[in-house]
């Protein structure tokens, strides 16, 4: 199987983190968001993973390098003119079972059925509250029968989650070649609903598969509650402490520092941080932060920076200082 892995987006709603390293590296419970994606793959007969690499692609390719032997190739993107344009990229390397998945998605579902299953190709889905800023599947008879990108009303809720199985990558190719040489965009994109909804037209059976679990790391808040998520299920991890009281679950790296402080619940602490005279909860601080003298809730702190002061709610970007009062140096 052949794996694409499209990750060339600015990430502008996680900034300013973004402004310094791509999203899919944006820590979550002890390890890159791109980290827990390749994790599960781990099981696959995979022949190469293809990245479509962008803004900063050189850090990508340097963190998969040091932490997996995949075999993979890494294509830039130069223009970001939406899904279908990045899969493009790919197809002189592609032509037959592939699997789709875009980094947005952490998800628990078995990926080792997916050569078993009978039909052209498999999306997964979750049903949401608010389907209007994902693409949309609806299904009759087992089977889907149309995909709506971004639906203005509420009728259909089984958002496509961003991971997706096709049998034959070639038809997906040929699909594709039409959108962009019909210029057919969604709401200015190329997206890739459109090109399989002409796989769909043309007989391609597809199945959607519903996820009790969907996590998405495309925004601070969310990024947060997927930390929570991972916390609670198997990714806590607690360090020694010097006169602190940690609450469970958390994730405190073996080389990070916490002394005099509280720490937890859902609080991530990664490698060769300090966290000292602290209050900290549902927090995220990133590596080689330091954190001295405040109460933090609900904070994204990137890496290299120092905050030291008062309570607040932040979200401070790699290599800020914040501080807070007069005597600070």
């Amino acid at each position: 199987m052949k794996i694409i892995v499209p990750l060339a987006g600015f990430g502008t709603r996680l900034r300013p983190h973004t402004y310094t390293r791509p999203k899919p590296l944006i820590n979550v419970a002890g390890k890159a968001v791109l980290g827990h994606i390749l994790d599960k793959l781990v099981d696959l007969d995979i022949e190469e993973i293809i990245f479509i690499v962008g803004w900063l692609g050189d850090q990508i390719k340097e963190y998969v390098d040091a932490n997996y032997d995949f075999p993979a190739r890494y294509i830039e993107q130069t223009e970001l003119k939406g899904q279908a344009h990045a899969i493009d990229l790919a197809r002189d390397y592609v032509e037959g079972p592939t699997l789709i998945l875009f980094v947005d998605t952490l998800f628990e579902a078995d990926l080792t059925e997916l050569e078993r299953t009978p039909a052209d190709g498999v999306l997964y889905v979750k049903e949401v509250e608010d389907p209007r800023r994902f693409g949309v599947a609806v299904v009759e008879q087992d089977h889907i029968t149309r995909l709506i990108e971004k639906p203005d009303s509420f009728e259909h809720r089984l958002a496509v989650i961003g991971l997706y199985y096709v049998k034959d990558a070639a038809f997906l190719m040929e699909c594709i070649a039409e959108l962009l040489d019909k210029d057919i965009q969604t709401k200015g994109e190329y997206y890739l609903a459109d090109a399989l909804q002409l796989m769909i037209d043309r007989g391609a059976k597809m199945e959607a598969r519903t996820l009790d679990v969907w996590e998405d790391c495309g925004k601070p808040e969310t990024v947060l509650h997927t930390n929570r998520y991972l916390l609670d299920n198997g990714h806590a991890h607690m360090a020694e402490t010097e006169n602190s009281i940690v609450i469970p679950p958390v994730f405190i790296a073996d080389d990070a520092v916490v002394r005099n402080s509280i720490i937890g619940p859902y609080v991530t602490i990664a490698g060769g941080s300090t966290v000292s005279n602290s209050i900290v909860t549902d927090s995220i601080i990133d590596e080689r932060a330091v954190i001295e003298d405040v109460m933090l809730t609900g904070s994204l702190i990137g890496r290299h920076a120092r905050v030291r002061g008062t309570f607040h709610s932040l979200n401070v970007g790699d290599s800020s200082q914040v501080f807070y009062g007069k005597n600070h140096e």
